[in-house]
Formats: C-alpha cells, sequence, structure tokens
C-alpha cells in the first residue's frame, strides 16, 4: 500500500497476511514439487495441498473430499453452473444483484441450449422469495443466489432459497465470495449444494479459489486435462495458492466473531457520519448487511470523480464492483434495488476489514467533504 493510503477497498481485494505469506514462501523456493510427482518432493507439495484442503473444509463445515481448488471465485461460479447443466439443456433461476461470474455464465446457459430466470430483489436487495418459489418448474436444475452482495453488501436468506430449490427438486448453488468468514455460513445446516469463494478477499492470495460440492451433486468438470481435483478441475495445482487460502481461512475462521464485531462496530461510525453530509445516503440494507460494508449515494456527484478525488487525499475506495471500475453505465446492482442512472452514478463504496484502523477512518472522514465538494457537477 502506498505509504499514508487509507485503504478502503477490501471487497475488491485484501491485503495478504504476512503469515499466510510467510508459509507460502517455501513452497515457491524449496518445496516446488508437482503434487502428482512419486518423489518426496511431489510427496511434500500433495501433503501441503491436504492439510489446505482440510483446512477449507473445516472452514465450510464439511469433508475434505468436497472441497475443488479453483483458479478463484469466478471460475468456481462456472463450474457449478456449467458443470451441473443437463445434456440437451435446463433453467438456472438467479438473482438480478448476481456478481457477473454468474450472470454473464447465465448467458452461457443460454447459448448452450438452456434457459435462465431472473428474480427481482427489493430495494435494499433482498431477492423476493416469493418470486423465486413461484419461477420454479421441473426444468429448473439450479437455483444461485449469492450469500451476500459485492457492491451494497445485502445478506440474502440462503437457507430459504436452498429450501425453495430443494422442494422443486434442484440444487442449489451460492456464491460466497464476499460473505466467507464475514457471516455465519454452514453448507450442512444451510442446505447448499455448491458453495464459491475466492482467496483474495479473505487475506490470501489471489489466483486461488474453492469449491464446495456435496457428495452425491451430478456435476462434470468444464476443464479436462489430467484429472487433477479428483478429475473435477485438471491443471497442475497451485500449490502456494492453495497454502495461502487454507491458511488465510484457518486464521480467519479462528478470528471471526472477534473481527466480525470490530467491523461492524467501525462500519456503523463510518455510516452514522457520512449520512451526517449534506444529499448523502445510505444503499442497501440497515441491519443484515455485511460487517465491512457501507455503499453510498451523494446528490449531484459523479462517483469516478469522488473515488479519484479521495485519492489524491490519500484515500483509497470503489464506486461499485472492481469488474466494473471502468465503466460509465450504473451498476446492475444498483439499478436493479430502483436507482436512477443519476443516483448510480453518484456511488461511493467504503469496505474494511479487520485491521482497518481508526487513524484510517478519521482520514476517510476527514478528507470525504473536500472530496464531494471536487466532484459536485
Amino acid at each position: 500500500m502506498s505509504p499514508g493510503m487509507a485503504y478502503f477497498d477490501n471487497a475488491a481485494t485484501t491485503m495478504t497476511l504476512p503469515e499466510v505469506a510467510e508459509e507460502m514462501r517455501p513452497y515457491f523456493t524449496e518445496m516446488y514439487g508437482n503434487p502428482s510427482s512419486l518423489h518426496e518432493m511431489g510427496a511434500e507439495a500433495a501433503a501441503a495441498v491436504r492439510t489446505a484442503r482440510k483446512r477449507m473444509a473445516d472452514a465450510f463445515g464439511c469433508y475434505p473430499s468436497e472441497v475443488y481448488f479453483t483458479a478463484g471465485g469466478t471460475e468456481a461460479d462456472n463450474m457449478a453452473i456449467l458443470g451441473t447443466l443437463p445434456d440437451g439443456g435446463g433453467r438456472i433461476v438467479t438473482s438480478a444483484i448476481e456478481h457477473s461470474a454468474v450472470l454473464e455464465t447465465c448467458g452461457e446457459v443460454r447459448r448452450r441450449g438452456g434457459s435462465s430466470t431472473v428474480i427481482p430483489v427489493d430495494g435494499e436487495g433482498f431477492i423476493d422469495l416469493s418470486a423465486l418459489d413461484s419461477a420454479m418448474g421441473d426444468d429448473v436444475y439450479l437455483v444461485s443466489v449469492m450469500a451476500a452482495n459485492n457492491v451494497i453488501g445485502t445478506i440474502e436468506d440462503i437457507r430459504e432459497c436452498a429450501r425453495i430449490a430443494h422442494e422443486h427438486g434442484a440444487l442449489f448453488h451460492t456464491d460466497a465470495v464476499q460473505g466467507f468468514t464475514k457471516m455465519d455460513i454452514d453448507v450442512r445446516r444451510d442446505g447448499i449444494d455448491m458453495l464459491s469463494v475466492s482467496g483474495h478477499k479473505i487475506h490470501g492470495p489471489k489466483g486461488i479459489g474453492a469449491l464446495y460440492v456435496r457428495t452425491g451433486t451430478p456435476i462434470r468438470p468444464i476443464v479436462f486435462g489430467g484429472g487433477q481435483e479428483g478429475g473435477l478441475r485438471s491443471s497442475t495445482e497451485n500449490v502456494p495458492g492453495i497454502v495461502g487460502i487454507g491458511k488465510a481461512a484457518e486464521i480467519a475462521m479462528s478470528n471471526m466473531g472477534r473481527d466480525m464485531r470490530r467491523m461492524t462496530e467501525v462500519r456503523d461510525r463510518i455510516i452514522d457520519s457520512v449520512l451526517d453530509l449534506p444529499g448523502a445516503g445510505l444503499n442497501g440494507p440497515g441491519s443484515h448487511r455485511l460487517c465491512n460494508n457501507a455503499h453510498f449515494r451523494f446528490d449531484g456527484v459523479r462517483g469516478n470523480s469522488l473515488v479519484l478525488a479521495l485519492s489524491r487525499k490519500g484515500v483509497a475506495a470503489s464506486t461499485a464492483s472492481a469488474c466494473s471500475a471502468g465503466d460509465t453505465e450504473p451498476s446492475h446492482v444498483l439499478s436493479a434495488i430502483g436507482l436512477s442512472p443519476a443516483e448510480s452514478l453518484s456511488a461511493l463504496r467504503v469496505t474494511i476489514s479487520h485491521m482497518t484502523t481508526d487513524r484510517e477512518v478519521d482520514l476517510l472522514l476527514d478528507a470525504l467533504p473536500g472530496a464531494l465538494r471536487e466532484s459536485r457537477v
């Protein structure tokens, strides 16, 4: 991080913890064997992968055999959606505020002869559960609803979504990239068939993710080759990344209660202070919101200009998803909750971590009024 920069873009990516990086280091420089090799260095790498798989299983509440490592959350979403698509097509039901990794993959479902149904959300981003139930039918093979929204932080009732899916004979998948380690998720209790996560959202490395797949789920590979990851995801394993995500998950779960309380306190302080500013509004819910997410709109402000003005003042934040940071069109999430184009384009997303300091919060709150004046249109 740039010296003195206050970082509030943790929904885009988090800092890799030093202890995570240290645990990864030997697998770059010393124990760099291929886990499929029979010699001692290969065995060392394979043992490291097994340890990480067990750590992820403990975090999910599942068996190690149900954890598959991927290149990130996007690939995990693709595997869940396309890997369970029946021959000849089928229908996927999802929400209007899903990440593009889900919505764009629904487009691929349609190109492969399937279909998709998008369920609306209310003004706070909560999925319309009655509409979800009404949309179900014998042709639905999968319901995919994110655990928590990456833009406005809305925590969805995934347990009820799973119940509705199963009642109609469909599988249930959740993109938990934002929610994992920041909300209470248990795949067994919540009835989740598949769940996607990403390492760089939990203070692990980039380029690594994981997909939980319940035993017995009818899923096929979408990448073919040497048959790694139980035949579901061929490619030589990214051992340092796998070690990193496993260690990051272990650390996050061991401190989850304490860290969530701390982040909630910091989040609420930011929300209360920002809403005192003229023309400020909160996007998303006041409760059932991710502990690290605050999302605002400001009358007469251009969000991209505000982000740049804050950056000049030593504060890193964003408007919506990092995947759409350069877009000039309104976020589909903000449009789905009923914001006008002008309101959507005035957005500021502030996302914290358990390492966010009071000094950083002070810098943000001190810089924001001036940045708003500079960004008025």
